[in-house]
């Protein structure tokens, strides 16, 4: 079979090596540890350059094919500011928030993105077949809906039946399937940045309890755009935690197979 035909299970051969930097594991667990989810803040502010790196952290996270379907909005006008805490029901790590972050799922930007992978591919020489290949007929084929998700009901029927006689990926056949997608990716991005926020000193908070909607209508966002979460960001206060961390047996989570 050739290289490009064997694509998931060969080993591509690139010219690239990079090396693994030695981890501080305490430190690591440190910042794992006492990532909370703080729901009050004070007033001191987040230098500028804290942010921007917590936020280029943000972008170096794993994701699904590379496409990186994601948007990170700081909403940093005192206008769009104030809308966004009433739509996220003015809780308290909305209202004392010094920062606050939108992290936005975009499944509507594959296409776009994977035009992207092939300039980069062809600007910086990168000639292995498989992965040329992968960016220019996989990626189609997996992400491409095609209109009133046409293609994606194609695309179910014949996975259905193939896969009775081989291994072969479910999923995605419809926008709602690329919604999901999309989400995971851009979960992993505001992990990056809530962990690198503790790293520096500083506290976040995930929201979900928003409306959608209404935030969506603040960013001017597309409908096919998707909210991840609204992520608070400061300096906490001595109320901002509101008690400890609760966790139940891990033996009802973790599943050895």
């Amino acid at each position: 079979m050739s290289e490009s035909k064997d694509i998931f299970s060969s080993i591509v051969e690139l010219p690239y090596n990079e090396k693994s930097p030695k981890i501080n594991y305490k430190e690591f667990e440190k910042v794992i540890n006492s990532r909370r989810s703080v729901r009050v803040f004070t007033n001191d502010n987040i230098p500028d350059n804290v942010i921007k790196k917590s936020l280029n952290n943000a972008l170096v996270a794993p994701n699904s094919s590379n496409l990186q379907v994601w948007e990170i909005y700081w909403v940093r006008s005192l206008e769009s500011k104030e809308k966004l805490i009433k739509a996220c029901l003015s809780q308290p790590a909305a209202s004392t928030a010094k920062e606050l972050f939108v992290f936005v799922a975009r499944p509507d930007n594959w296409k776009r993105n994977n035009k992207l992978m092939l300039d980069y591919l062809k600007n910086n020489k990168i000639k292995t077949k498989s992965v040329n290949y992968y960016y220019s007929k996989i990626t189609n084929l997996v992400y491409n809906q095609g209109l009133f998700n046409i293609v994606g009901y194609i695309k179910k029927i014949l996975i259905f039946i193939i896969g009775f006689f081989k291994v072969i990926p479910r999923e995605p056949t419809s926008f709602s399937d690329m919604k999901v997608w999309s989400q995971k990716t851009t979960a992993l991005a505001s992990q990056n940045f809530m962990l690198s926020m503790r790293a520096y000193g500083y506290d976040t908070c995930p929201m979900e309890g928003l409306d959608s909607k209404r935030v969506k209508k603040i960013l001017s966002l597309p409908r096919k755009a998707q909210i991840c979460m609204v992520i608070g960001a400061g300096k906490r206060d001595k109320k901002g935690i509101y008690g400890k961390q609760i966790r139940f047996d891990s033996s009802m989570f973790i599943k050895v197979v």
